[in-house]
């Protein structure tokens, strides 16, 4: 395979690694819509940021990405403890608040409606190397956390969430995104090996990448589908007990 899938294929696994363990924290916690919103808003910020501010490289990205995506996880931490019965409809508002905010900066901002797909569905084919080391870092980081337990704690959990999320954002674009923390850890809590769910979901990322280049398609949207029907796969399978449900840090 020529050199041009090396950074994608090592973004698209890395974002693997990163996501799963937050992806089976947001299922046991049933705050499935927390990664639209706090994604969203990473993508609001760096919109307005770039439209306000006029700055435009990765690192001001990442910058704006992670300090959006903080605001509203704190604040889904908040409503989640003080109205916990409206906890998904709260949520859900929040996300479509995000997302107004992203489209007001995409039409006030002369580059607005690139920067916003781009944002929303990536081509990661176009990954730039800076992003792909802040994944490869974050997945390091997630799985030290991990190992610590320490994602059992809400306050812990959502922080490191709104950073991870940011982080994977501006490289991988929202759906993928989601694609990535709610797809493995569908299959995971059904009962299969965390490890073999990460391997399998990052297999199928790379089928998707590939047949994105044979078709000429938007590599984004294409490794999207492949992970959902990955994900729906999960609901044939058998439930059972396993060491991956049991595991708070999972």
């Amino acid at each position: 395979m020529e050199s041009w899938f090396v950074f994608p294929a090592l973004a698209l696994c890395a974002g693997i690694l990163a996501l799963t363990p937050m992806g089976t924290q947001v299922l046991r916690r049933g705050v499935v819509f927390i990664d639209l919103a706090v994604a969203q808003a990473a993508a609001a910020a760096v919109i307005w940021g770039n439209y306000k501010l006029q700055f435009d490289s990765p690192l001001m990205d990442q910058i704006a990405a992670t300090l959006g995506a903080m605001v509203v996880s704190l604040g889904v931490a908040w409503v989640t403890r003080k109205w916990g019965a409206q906890r998904e409809a709260l949520i859900g508002l929040m996300y479509v608040a995000s997302a107004c905010m992203a489209l007001l900066g995409a039409s006030q901002h002369p580059h607005g409606r690139e920067k916003l797909f781009h944002l929303l569905a990536a081509d990661v084919l176009w990954v730039d190397p800076f992003s792909v080391g802040i994944l490869i870092l974050a997945a390091l980081a997630v799985h030290i956390i991990r190992l610590k337990h320490w994602l059992a704690n809400d306050a812990f959990f959502y922080s490191v969430f709104a950073v991870i999320a940011s982080v994977a954002v501006p490289a991988l674009g929202l759906f993928l995104v989601f694609a990535s923390l709610i797809a493995p850890a569908l299959w995971i809590q059904r009962g299969f090996n965390s490890w073999a769910a990460m391997g399998t979901a990052s297999l199928f990322c790379l089928i998707g990448l590939l047949l994105s280049w044979l078709a000429d398609t938007p590599s984004g949207p294409t490794v999207v589908i492949t992970l959902a029907v990955f994900g729906v796969c999960a609901m044939f399978r058998r439930q059972t007990e396993g060491p991956d449900l049991k595991d708070p840090s999972s």
